[in-house]
Formats: C-alpha cells, sequence, structure tokens
C-alpha cells in the first residue's frame, strides 16, 4: 500500500533539512503506541534507527536504516527502510521529500508499506494515514505555517 502525504511550510528548504533532527523527531512520535528511542544516528545514508513501540501489553521493536540521501538545489530526500518490523508488518520503505516550493518548503512523506496479507493491507491504511495527517500541524509549528 502506499500513502503519500504533503505539507506546505514557510522555511525554506536549507532550515527545514536543518531542522530534521532528534528533536523533531521525537515531537513526531504520535501519542499511541508510545514511542522509546533506542537509537537515532541522523538522517544521512547508512544511519540507523531503532525504535521500542510500547502497546501497553507487549512491546515491538522497529529497526530502520537509511538507505539512501540526495540533495540537489531544488530536492533533499532520503529513505528510511524497516530492517526490523512489528509482527503486523511485512515491509516498510519511507521516502522524505523535502520540495523546494518559491520561498518555502514542501514537507512529503511517501510510505509503501505491506502486512502479512492484502486485508490486513486494507485495515491498517487508515490507521498508517492518521499516523501521518498528525504530523502535519507539527511540520507548520516549527518550520512555520504559509498563508
Amino acid at each position: 500500500m502506499k500513502i503519500t502525504i504533503r505539507t506546505l511550510v514557510q522555511s525554506p528548504l536549507e532550515a527545514v533539512w536543518a531542522g530534521f533532527d532528534r528533536q523533531l523527531f521525537d515531537r513526531l512520535s504520535p501519542p499511541f503506541p508510545p514511542v522509546n528511542v533506542l537509537r537515532f544516528d541522523g538522517c544521512l545514508k547508512g544511519d540507523v534507527v531503532s525504535l521500542e513501540l510500547n502497546f501497553i501489553l507487549f512491546k515491538q521493536v522497529w529497526n530502520s536504516d537509511i538507505i539512501d540521501q540526495q540533495t540537489t538545489s531544488n530536492e533533499i530526500y532520503f529513505i528510511d527502510q524497516g530492517t526490523k518490523l512489528p509482527f503486523f508488518l511485512r515491509a516498510w520503505h519511507h521516502k522524505h521529500r523535502l520540495i523546494r516550493e518559491g520561498s518555502g518548503t514542501i514537507i512529503a512523506d511517501e510510505i509503501t508499506f505491506q502486512t502479512p496479507n492484502r486485508l490486513l493491507d486494507y485495515l491498517f491504511y487508515p490507521l498508517m494515514w492518521a499516523q501521518f495527517v498528525y504530523r502535519k500541524p507539527i511540520y507548520r509549528a516549527v518550520f512555520g505555517r504559509l498563508k
């Protein structure tokens, strides 16, 4: 399944890229499930992010490797790919795109995920979509809202 969420913010591309750090990562974590960051290297190729998701009755580890990062004059992106996923996911690929838009920036989350079966893919789609729509007001609070 594929999800794309785009958010236009006021800050220029370079400032948004500079703001993609551990502090922003912590702010973007949704209230449920609570997330304990075990490791956060950053957003460059070769970096690793490791999380522990707390579902109250059980915990799941989620590891992702940053498999690519590129910078051009109009776009900066990095891709995290799941290497150890919670039991309800079979595949995870998330391209974080920062695209110059006039004096502002479009932050695009492009997610491809797969659960153990197609029916679960459809059931999980609204949950995954909501997890990323949750980020829109945070991006705007951190990087400014264009009027």
